[in-house]
């Protein structure tokens, strides 16, 4: 009887799967018939008239104003960067925000000071128009920030314009400039990167969209800020370069710039729903997505020095190997930050699977640092602070004495004001004696909270670093058909790893989706009673997703997440090369380092400068200078090492390592006790 029940209740439940399909049928037919009516936002938005009305506005503006504001809406594919002119600002500039039925993009420049924790708004009479998905980077030698290309959309997203425009941003007066260059310059695009050489900009890949298909590209540009003109470089044809790509990494190097990553599509051939090689007829040609892994480096020669004016530069690609315990599933949406020789990178999304429903997507929130010319990567984590070691035990001991010192002068100015009034000092306690106070306390932003986690698994967040310091702004978040933008901004010490300080949060804003996702949720409630309790935890449209089920990610992901990262090892991209020059050592900062090998450091530098015969130009604080920045190169090369090291001594116990030498006088032993 029950296997029979059973089998009344499956024919039940294909009866109404069929109906339901039938009722989805006659409700897209119904859509198609009234698309003319309803969503002509393809034939009815004219994009050059709405850019012009933009541009109209604009010009109300008759001079560059800074007001302060709350901190930005929340918003994707904007850009984010330290200002190469003080490092207390960050600068944050555009992007789009989509609620699942409109997109709104921003032409908006926003400056956060870094010391007050204030965030300004900036208008200028001359800015770029509205975009999402442009580029820009620092000057390098010639300054300021460049800005190139981007795309602006129809509300409904129907149609798209890609800017090809070039812009120059003065950090300091905070103004605008678009730059009419000489010749033939980029064509329009989004998704690009750009990066500096000396004096030059750089600018690879990106794509256009023109709603009917994306043309992903793999040119390369470079702009020279002395001359004003862009060129192509023309490559033999035999020469490698990078395949077209997007959302890739593109990070200055002391002889070029280096690439990794990137997302693209690429096209396939599939029969039967599976993927073969070739290209016969009667085979249906798809575009796959993929996530590249591969690294490049490019080569730039400048002209000598006698050559004719305006000579280009020699310019070449070089594949280098695959980088070494790299991010493991590779991820899309992880674009670094250049910091001291590394490049930062945090989050990023892995399509776990692809079926007709969908793509069921993995989110991230690791954070690795990529050692550009060792080719390496290194997972970085929290630590907990340490305690106070003995230097700061003593620093702190003085910084006692110095409070009693300050008592015994309040004490001895009380006394003094109590004889100039001509009373007696025994009595002083009860007099009204006006006496000077010393303001020695000075006005500080109040203290952000710092929690030991870092952000939420997210991709395309908007990375930024500033002196030390990582900044991580917005990042995007998908849970099933519904897209969630970060509206947050947090900081981290690269240095330190102490902590995740977070500058400001708002809570997600709701999904409004389309009526095919109201009528999808509503099928949905009706599939409930049939279908796995999996889905039980659909939203309805316009429904904000519950904040357990954002915050978190299911333990069985993380495990096999934590599973695939302990994989077999990388092969070694480059052999090891023994490295003479000092060596940092565990708990030791960068100011110790240097005070302990400053000589060492300047030895190396004056060696290297005898064999070019320039020994004798230089003066003693410009030889200090340079060694210092030898140092910090080296400090921060060695960084992910010595924190494991340091990782290691802390779990048996070693808390500070001082060698005997640098303790000098308070070497222990038997004639230390005597």
């Amino acid at each position: 009887m029950a296997k029979k029940d059973k089998k009344s209740k499956t024919v039940e439940q294909k009866a109404r799967v069929a109906a339901k399909q039938s009722k989805k049928a006659a409700q897209k037919e119904k859509k198609v018939r009234s698309k003319g009516n309803d969503d002509s936002d393809a034939e009815d938005v004219d994009l050059e008239s709405v850019l012009q009305e933009y541009a109209k506005q604009q010009t109300l503006f008759l001079k560059v104003t800074e007001t302060t504001c709350e901190p930005p809406s929340p918003r994707a594919s904007a850009t984010f960067i330290g200002s190469p002119s003080n490092s207390n600002e960050l600068f944050l500039f555009g992007g789009e925000y989509y609620n699942g039925s409109l997109a709104t993009f921003f032409n908006d420049l926003f400056v956060h000071l870094i010391d007050r924790g204030e965030w300004r708004k900036i208008t200028s009479p001359n800015s770029p128009l509205p975009r999402s998905g442009h580029a820009w980077c620092r000057g390098g030698n010639s300054g300021g920030i460049y800005l190139f290309g981007g795309e602006f959309s129809s509300p409904k997203q129907g149609t798209f314009y890609h800017y090809n425009d070039f812009w120059r941003f003065e950090p300091s007066t905070r103004e605008w400039t678009r730059l009419e260059t000489k010749g033939k310059g980029p064509p329009a695009r989004s998704g690009h990167r750009m990066t500096y050489f000396k004096n030059y900009i750089l600018l690879y890949g990106g794509f256009q969209d023109t709603a009917q298909q994306t043309k992903y590209l793999q040119d390369l540009w470079i702009y020279d800020c002395l001359n004003y003109t862009w060129f192509n470089p023309v490559l033999p044809p035999a020469t490698q370069k990078p395949d077209a790509r997007s959302s890739f990494s593109f990070l200055p190097h002391e002889s070029g710039a280096v690439i990794y990553g990137g997302y693209s599509r690429v096209k396939s051939t599939t029969i039967a729903g599976k993927q073969i090689k070739g290209a016969n007829q009667g085979l249906r040609s798809v575009l796959k997505p993929m996530v590249h892994q591969d690294t490049w480096l490019l080569k730039i020669v400048q002209p000598p020095t006698d050559a004719v004016p305006n000579s280009l530069p020699a310019v070449r690609w070089e594949r280098r190997k695959r980088p070494a315990n790299p991010p493991n599933p590779p991820r899309a949406g992880a674009t670094m930050a250049y910091h001291k020789g590394r490049g930062i990178m945090f989050g990023g999304v892995h399509d776990v699977e692809e079926s007709e429903e969908g793509i069921d997507s993995e989110f991230f929130d690791a954070l690795f640092a990529w050692n550009i010319e060792r080719n390496r990567f290194f997972q970085l984590t929290l630590r907990r602070p340490r305690g106070p070691g003995k230097k700061q035990q003593a620093i702190d001991r003085g910084a006692g004495k110095r409070g009693r010192g300050k008592a015994d002068e309040a004490d001895l100015l009380r006394n003094l004001a109590a004889l100039e009034n001509k009373g007696s000092i025994a009595n002083v306690d009860d007099m009204d004696l006006d006496i000077p106070v010393r303001q020695d306390v000075e006005l500080t932003k109040p203290a952000s909270p710092i929690v030991m986690s870092l952000p939420r698994p997210r991709f395309n967040a908007q990375l930024a670093v500033q002196d030390d310091l990582l900044y991580i702004f917005g990042g995007t978040y998908e849970h099933g058909d519904r897209e969630y933008t970060f509206d947050e901004l947090w900081a981290i010490d690269l240095g330190k790893l102490d902590g995740v300080k977070q500058i400001f949060r708002r809570e997600v804003e709701d999904w409004y989706g389309s009526e095919d996702e109201d009528s999808d949720s509503e099928d949905g409630e009706d599939n409930t009673a049939s279908e796995d309790e999996d889905m039980n935890d659909e939203t309805s449209s316009g429904v904000m997703l519950p904040r357990e089920e954002l915050d978190t990610i299911p333990a069985l992901a993380k495990n096999a997440i934590a599973e695939r990262n302990v994989g077999p090892e990388e092969e070694e991209p480059e052999s090891a090369v023994m490295d003479a020059r000092p060596h940092p050592r565990p708990f030791e900062n960068l100011r110790e380092f240097f005070t302990r090998t400053s000589n060492e450091w300047q030895d190396i530098l004056l060696e290297v400068l005898r064999r070019g015969d320039s020994a004798a130009n230089k003066a003693v604080k410009e030889l200090r200078k340079e060694a210092f920045e030898l140092a910090e190169t080296k400090w921060w090369d060695c960084r992910e090492e010595i924190t494991a090291l340091e990782d290691q001594q802390e779990e048996a116990g070693i808390g500070e390592v001082v060698s005997i030498a640098d303790r000098g006088s308070e070497v222990g032993g038997s004639g230390r006790r005597r």
